[in-house]
């Protein structure tokens, strides 16, 4: 009688044994799926983070450098637009100028510096004598860095692509106009004060 009770008291012991072992293997397996997810989630939030950020020089030839061509090139007159062209697989400021009586465009390659086409053309009647270029000349003094204002939209945006870029004027505000893509088809487009970094007019489309 002793030797079955005895008996019993080991099976019993051996089988709490075995339910504390499979109790802390359950434990481990819960843990390390636990890490596992939030590393993910870090992941996740790091790479949404650096889309969001421009650190590098966006372009090897800079848009003050630039717009140094284009004085140089076309020297007394006033710059009323700059815009980004990316025809052919490549990309090129598109530099907008003009005087009292002749509107001219000169086209950058931004990695080379190469000028790829110059233009000439006179203005209409209504536009000459100073009256366009005192419209539309861009105030190009004190402007933030480009990867500056990039930043603001991207940041502003949460994640996407700048898709577009222009530089413009507007009731004697020089402004970026941008647009940036989010997923397939959504594009967000912010309209930023060139000299404060304000967000002037947002558009989603």
């Amino acid at each position: 009688m002793k030797k079955i009770i005895l008996l019993s008291s080991v099976v019993l012991s051996l089988g709490v044994f075995a339910g504390c072992s499979s109790q802390n293997i359950d434990s481990g397996k819960t843990t390390k799926s636990s890490s596992s997810q939030v590393s993910a989630s870090s992941i996740a939030v790091s790479s949404s983070t650096s889309e969001s950020s421009v650190s590098e020089p966006v372009y090897k030839v800079s848009l003050s450098d630039a717009i140094e061509t284009y004085k140089e090139t076309y020297p007394n007159t006033d710059i009323i637009s700059i815009s980004l062209d990316t025809s052919f697989g490549q990309t090129i400021y598109d530099i907008e100028g003009i005087d009292d009586n002749k509107e001219y465009s000169l086209k950058i390659n931004t990695d080379t510096k190469e000028i790829k086409k110059e233009r000439e053309e006179n203005l209409d009647r209504d536009e000459k004598d100073g009256v366009k270029r005192k419209e539309n000349k861009l105030d190009l003094t004190n402007l933030i860095d480009m990867n500056e204002i990039f930043d603001i939209a991207l940041k502003e945006a949460g994640s996407g692509k700048i898709d577009d870029w222009e530089i413009k004027e507007d009731m004697g505000v020089t402004y970026w106009d941008i647009s940036i893509k989010t997923g397939l088809t959504k594009e967000i487009e912010y309209k930023i004060n060139a000299q404060t970094g304000e967000i002037i007019e947002t558009d989603i489309d």
